[in-house]
């Protein structure tokens, strides 16, 4: 005959594991932004001297008293004055030494905007937009965590419709394939990019032409409403 299950109560598994419940948690936002032809990451100087000089992702430790989605919006706006952005996590990072203040999980969340249509509202620490080709180095492990969000990102654009917010409400096909190849970082050729495209039956026909162009005109199209990422915090 098994033996019938000992229960403890919450305050003794805490006192029993206090160094357990002594570890911080914390969120960063990777924030990709696209302007002319280039993919970018917004990122704000550090202000902790272990980093001087150095930038970050917008981060912050979670409150006691909030979820991390919550946590993410808050951190958004209280550093960008941005609050609607649509935030999706992507993963976690614990390295033991990754923080120098203590044992700190953080959990990553990304974002695409279109720069144009949203105009920062603060600049404190010198926040403003990065080109990706340019960092080579950031504070803590945000290199890392940048990194592997666009390493993320890659793998979704030919399979998920997560690109449309980089760009206006009306594009053309060749404004498409151009930011496809600026987070792919490679050339698509143009036949095959658009057929695959096609398939997809993500876009709608606006019976539009572009205006005001030295070259030839493209026909302008939109993301479908069931396909457009809107932010899910209020």
């Amino acid at each position: 005959m098994s033996k019938a299950l000992q229960l403890k109560t919450a305050e003794i598994e805490k006192i029993s594991h206090l160094d357990y419940f002594n570890i911080a948690v914390s969120v960063d936002c990777v924030i990709f932004g696209y302007d002319d032809k280039e993919l970018k990451v917004l990122l704000i100087k550090s202000d902790l001297e272990e980093f001087e000089g150095l930038y970050s992702l917008l981060g912050d430790l979670v409150r006691p008293d909030e979820d991390l989605d919550t946590a993410s919006y808050r951190i958004l706006k209280e550093r960008t004055g941005l609050d609607d952005v649509y935030l999706e996590q992507v993963h976690a990072f614990g390295e033991i030494s990754r923080h120098p203040s203590g044992r700190v999980i953080t959990i990553a969340y990304y974002s695409l905007l279109d720069i144009k249509n949203h105009k920062l509202k603060l600049s404190n620490n010198e926040l403003h937009w990065h080109s990706l080709s340019e960092i080579k180095k950031l504070a803590f492990d945000h290199k890392k965590i940048l990194d592997t969000s666009l390493r993320s990102l890659q793998e979704q654009v030919m399979e998920q419709p997560v690109v449309f917010n980089l760009l206006p409400e009306k594009f053309s096909l060749r404004e498409l394939q151009e930011l496809y190849e600026s987070i792919l970082g490679i050339e698509l050729d143009r036949r095959n990019f658009r057929k695959k495209i096609s398939v997809k039956d993500w876009l709608q026909d606006l019976n539009e032409m572009e205006t005001n162009l030295s070259h030839r005109p493209g026909k302008l199209y939109s993301v479908k409403k069931q396909y457009q990422r809107k932010m899910q915090h209020s």
